[in-house]
């Protein structure tokens, strides 16, 4: 029997020294995917064209994007961000993006929204 109260004792002090370890644990930076947005962009789409037509982030920040439409149904697609969401007529859609990488991303209108549609274009720069 004395045998088993070490083995209650043992588990009890390595419970004691790996509590702060776990504790620890639980109190880490967010990690991009849940930061919290740094800035809004309002980006407003109308035929047929985004505005701005162009914008810049910051490398693994993260950036709320506001998407709003004066006239009929649009979509910002920017493939390379991961981005592809409808824009409602007089709605706000609004959309989180952290870049993890440097370059410069061509977005447009991925919905048909008439003869000037593949007018509508989005430059994006990502910078460190």
């Amino acid at each position: 029997m004395k045998f088993a109260g070490m083995k209650l004792v043992v588990v009890f002090m390595a419970a004691l020294v790996g509590w702060p370890l776990i504790a620890q644990e639980n109190t880490s930076p967010a990690s991009p995917s849940t930061a919290r947005p740094v800035r809004t962009i309002v980006i407003q789409a109308k035929k047929y064209k985004f505005i701005p037509a162009e914008i810049t982030l910051q490398k693994d920040q993260t950036v709320k994007l506001e998407l709003t439409s004066d006239d009929v149904e649009h979509s910002l697609e920017v493939p390379g961000l991961g981005i592809n969401s409808v824009m409602k007529k007089s709605k706000v859609t609004e959309v989180e993006v952290t870049p993890t990488k440097v370059g410069n991303f061509k977005g447009k209108c991925g919905k048909f929204c008439g003869l000037g549609h593949g007018k509508m274009r989005l430059a994006v720069h990502v910078v460190d």
